[in-house]
């Protein structure tokens, strides 16, 4: 009894979060329904094993490229001689996983100051940035994952682009500490350092400024990784919940690496890769859980019970009825025209299916591509030339013609969908005897094709 009533609770509090037509208006609900949305499809995530998985391939290739990834990025920094500046971050990493952990940190940038990129020649130069390269690639597949992206950058996109980063990014970082550090050592500030309260809340903000670069870190890759436009403001609240998550993280891993004798004893050497591997693991899924957190903010109506979405004839039907209207109502009144992405927003569809009907739609004429940058919906002829049965069959079109395989006995002709096709039974179907001669032609084409 118990756990049935236990049973309609949970699916009424489902029901309340993913099919309710009327959400609440006033704060604080809305906040907390967007809460509970977003949740829900970050644990139906993290349950399906989606992240889980790219998260562990995504841990192999960064013990593979992490030294070659640090050769290229400090190889800008040494030529300026401040590489030091970045070593405390390359440190902070690593602290978590204890004295082990500065061993580990020691060991990498002693191979990294070991390599000599001048001197490994073309092809090895080559074989380095591709292995760089070829992570961040997973890692921008692992993001367009999240993100409902079907199609990466092209080739020479990826080296432009990721190089780029790679040995831009930290010398921005570098400037940024040397700007903070220039801003904490000013006359002004160290006069207000002697001022209370300002002396106390200068030496805090001090303090967190390791934290605010690593959320500007997360920030930045959430903006620049997916192959797609991602809002700052999104970005950066999932910047800052995962640099939280991280810091967090970092102190429950100190604990649990404090108190994992018993795994030292049973590993031996081991224990030390093991450590690291749950360790990057966990890093991994930080990130991506932030990135998942930006996207469903930016995409409120991609929360649903799957993350793929079944495309029931019912739901492309009545959306592509909907987008219609909300494309022709502010033509017909004179307004501007609306913007796919707010459309999307409005009718609280997720993306891939609105964007697949749209994509139907404009391919038939029905809707046009309007606006500066191409993404406003206008009717694509005049209202008086579309009907409603217009748009169902462009819905309901096969564009790849899977229909003509079917059975030729099959009476389709009889079938369409119309309101006399609809009311036909079966059984008058196989009274007909146009339909029973085509079906006995079809039954011998298949016996046919089976002896041949």
């Amino acid at each position: 009894m118990a756990s049935s009533q236990l049973k309609e609770r949970l699916q009424a509090a489902e029901d309340w979060i993913l099919s309710n037509p009327n959400p609440p208006s006033s704060w604080p609900w809305t906040w907390l329904y967007k809460v509970g949305r977003t949740a829900y499809a970050m644990v139906r995530d993290v349950v399906s094993g989606q992240l889980t998985l790219h998260a562990m391939s995504l841990v192999y290739t960064t013990l593979l490229s992490i030294v070659p990834l640090l050769a290229l990025s400090f190889s800008v920094l040494k030529a300026l001689g401040v590489h030091q500046r970045m070593e405390p971050f390359l440190f902070q990493f690593f602290q978590p996983m204890g004295p082990q952990g500065i061993e580990v940190a020691e060991k990498i940038l002693g191979f990294v100051d070991n390599m000599k990129v001048g001197v490994l020649g073309s092809v090895g130069l080559a074989l380095l940035v591709y292995t760089v390269v070829s992570l961040l690639q997973k890692i921008e597949r692992s993001f367009n994952m999240i993100w409902r992206v079907p199609d990466m950058r092209s080739m020479s996109q990826r080296f432009s682009n990721y190089l780029s980063v790679i040995m831009v990014g930290p010398l921005l970082m570098v400037s940024a500490i040397g700007v903070s550090a220039t801003i904490f050592s000013s006359t002004a500030v160290q006069a207000l350092l002697e001022i209370e309260p300002f002396g106390s809340l200068i030496v805090a903000v001090s303090s967190f400024t390791p934290f605010f670069l690593v959320v500007g870190a997360f920030t930045f890759v959430y903006v620049f990784m997916p192959n797609t436009r991602v809002k700052l403001r999104y970005a950066f609240v999932g910047g800052l919940i995962a640099g939280v998550s991280w810091q967090a993280g970092g102190m429950l891993f100190a604990s649990f690496v404090a108190g994992s004798a018993k795994y030292a004893a049973i590993y031996s050497s081991f224990a030390i890769g093991i450590i690291l591997l749950i360790w990057t693991y966990l890093n991994w899924m930080i990130l991506l859980l932030g990135a998942s957190l930006a996207f469903y903010l930016q995409n409120p109506g991609a929360v649903s019970k799957r993350r793929e979405v079944q495309l029931a004839p019912e739901l492309q039907e009545k959306v592509a009825i909907a987008l219609m209207w909300l494309v022709a109502k502010p033509f017909h009144d004179g307004e501007e025209a609306p913007q796919q992405e707010v459309l999307e927003h409005q009718m609280r569809v997720p993306g891939e299916v609105t964007r697949g009907v749209s994509d139907k739609l404009i391919r038939a004429g029905l809707l046009s591509l309007a606006g500066r940058n191409g993404d406003h919906l206008v009717p694509g002829r005049t209202l008086d030339r579309i009907t409603v049965e217009d748009v169902l069959r462009v819905v309901r079109r096969d564009e790849d013609r899977i229909v003509d395989r079917l059975p030729r006995g099959v009476p389709m002709e009889r079938l369409q969908v119309t309101s006399s096709g609809l009311t036909v039974t079966f059984s008058e179907l196989l009274r007909d005897p146009n339909a029973s001669a085509a079906s006995g032609m079809g039954a011998e084409l298949a016996a046919q094709a089976e002896d041949d």
